[in-house]
């Protein structure tokens, strides 16, 4: 599934629940530019899924058509799919992932990425002699996941480790750079497939 049909779909299932009062709440609820939205809500008026009405104090009012209802229905069974086969898919990279870490004598790993894939990899993971010793995300740290606070990079350096493993789908090459930059050693960082 592409990136613009998630971001259709999110569009789509605000409008539905009435929480797209304007655009700027949208960018705002989406964490997306004003333009993007903008640019969005033109396309899917535009294929008739949207119907943009004028409302008293030069404000607009989006709402659904027949079409936009079956589109958002079309994309959400696209996105379960999506989200199934990711799922299966992480799930037996990890547990190849995982046999050869253990084969290795490692004992202890790190995630890089507070995401939906470290989730998997946590569910993974407990079914395994391996320990979590901590969970690094330098936008995320302080905040609790999966019942450990997350940690900065800084920290990270300081603890004992036998592998961290990028958990992070968006930037796995820049967070690999990010590692080495904070003299994590090569052997130890490992990318998901």
């Amino acid at each position: 599934m592409d990136p613009q049909d998630i971001r259709s779909l999110q569009i789509l299932e605000e409008i539905e629940n009435n929480y797209a009062s304007s655009q700027r709440d949208l960018a705002r609820k989406l964490n997306i530019s004003l333009g993007l939205v903008n640019s969005f809500m033109k396309r899917l008026a535009k294929k008739g899924y949207v119907k943009i009405t004028t409302i008293p104090r030069k404000r607009v009012k989006y709402m659904l058509t027949p079409q936009g209802f079956a589109e958002k229905s079309r994309l959400t069974f696209e996105f379960i799919q999506y989200s199934f086969r990711f799922y299966k898919k992480a799930l037996k990279s990890l547990e190849e992932l995982f046999n050869d870490l253990e084969r290795r004598g490692a004992t202890t790993v790190a995630f890089y990425g507070a995401t939906d894939l470290a989730e998997i990899a946590f569910i993974s993971l407990r079914e395994r002699d391996l320990e979590l010793v901590c969970i690094v995300d330098e936008e995320k740290k302080g905040k609790k996941f999966l019942g450990l606070t997350i940690a900065s990079i800084k920290e990270l350096r300081r603890l004992h480790f036998d592998a961290v493993i990028i958990t992070s789908i968006d930037s796995e090459k820049e967070l690999y750079g990010i590692l080495l930059g904070n003299e994590i050693q090569r052997e130890k960082i490992i990318m998901l497939e």
